[in-house]
């Protein structure tokens, strides 16, 4: 099963592409792969508590909101922002995407 990629960038969606075909061609190594890797693909990071409560504020929507944009539980949001629980695999994608373009980006 692949999983979805998410691009910086229409361009550096097609470059990764073409550079993924040269590693499937053996013409490039993983080494290589991985550059394109951290340069194309948009970057995930841990969040704390108070990050994620920020990020929800700045948008300002509620715990219940942000977490059906997020397809989680409004539980899940309040843990996270008390720490209580971190995020992780989709949600922690999702977070970061909202953190660089906004909300209204995973509408």
């Amino acid at each position: 099963m692949n999983k979805a990629k998410t691009y910086k960038s229409e361009a550096l969606a097609a470059i990764h592409e073409t550079v993924s075909d040269m590693l499937d061609a053996g013409v490039i190594d993983k080494q290589t792969m991985r550059h394109f890797d951290e340069s194309c693909l948009t970057p995930v990071h841990g969040f704390t508590g108070e990050e994620i409560r920020a990020l929800r504020e700045r948008e300002e929507v509620s715990q219940t909101v942000f977490a059906h944009y997020l397809n989680v539980t409004m539980d899940s949001v309040s843990q996270w922002e008390r720490g209580q629980k971190k995020p992780a695999g989709a949600s922690l994608k999702l977070l970061s995407l909202v953190e660089r373009k906004g909300l209204a980006a995973i509408a």
